[in-house]
């Protein structure tokens, strides 16, 4: 009958004692592996890892977006900012081209009214007086506007010490008076320049050039 005694080291071969050292080594090995098996993360541990990763990538495309959001937020500020000034100025352009088209329809208007209505000169005689109620005034009007005057007025302007002169160089429908040291400018030009700074405007009255 056999005997599962192992024999003692010192009587077995060299060959014996190295498969025996083997074998034990492989046990230690094996044992030391299920040990080490034993420090791979839990559940939770890989859990909290996942929300760990999970956190860190949501944080960092937070910021990420935020920081695309702001820039966006300031280009479109920048744009709207551009659009209004192009709105002014374009709302600025169009009052002044609006307010030089009515001057010019205006210019036009005057100049058909003293062309058709060349005794509108009257008017402009009795308005003028009654701002310069001195004797011996001298009227300057443009010859054609003379012969009118002289023709509705002459005799009650000679009554009053009046002179009527002709100026070749005043529009139609303008006057000029001199009485001492008083003068009066209500020619076309002057009172139509009145008529458009009153109105925050500039420009002169411009004769067309006869064709």
């Amino acid at each position: 009958m056999s005997s599962n005694v192992a024999p003692p080291k010192e009587s077995l071969t060299a060959w014996q004692r190295w498969e025996l050292g083997n074998f034990d080594q492989t046990k230690t090995t094996v044992r030391g592996s299920r040990q080490g098996a034993g420090n791979l993360p839990t559940a939770s541990e890989v859990e909290r890892i996942h929300n760990d990763a999970h956190k860190q990538g949501y944080d960092a495309g937070y910021e990420e977006g935020t920081a695309r959001a702001r820039m966006e937020a300031l280009r479109l500020h920048t744009l709207v900012e551009q659009l209004d000034g192009a709105f002014a100025d374009f709302d600025q352009k169009m009052t002044e081209e609006l307010l030089c088209l009515s001057l010019e329809i205006a210019r036009q208007v005057v100049r058909q009214t003293i062309a058709a209505r060349p005794a509108v000169i009257i008017e402009v005689v009795r308005e003028a007086l009654t701002q310069l109620p001195h004797q011996h005034a001298a009227l300057y009007l443009n010859p054609e506007d003379a012969s009118l005057v002289r023709a509705h007025l002459g005799d009650q302007l000679a009554h009053l010490g009046h002179r009527i002169f002709e100026e070749a160089a005043l529009t139609r429908g303008g006057l000029r008076i001199e009485a001492g040291s008083s003068h009066l400018d209500a020619s076309v030009e002057t009172r139509w320049k009145r008529v458009i700074e009153s109105l925050g405007a500039a420009g002169e009255w411009v004769e067309p050039v006869p064709s």
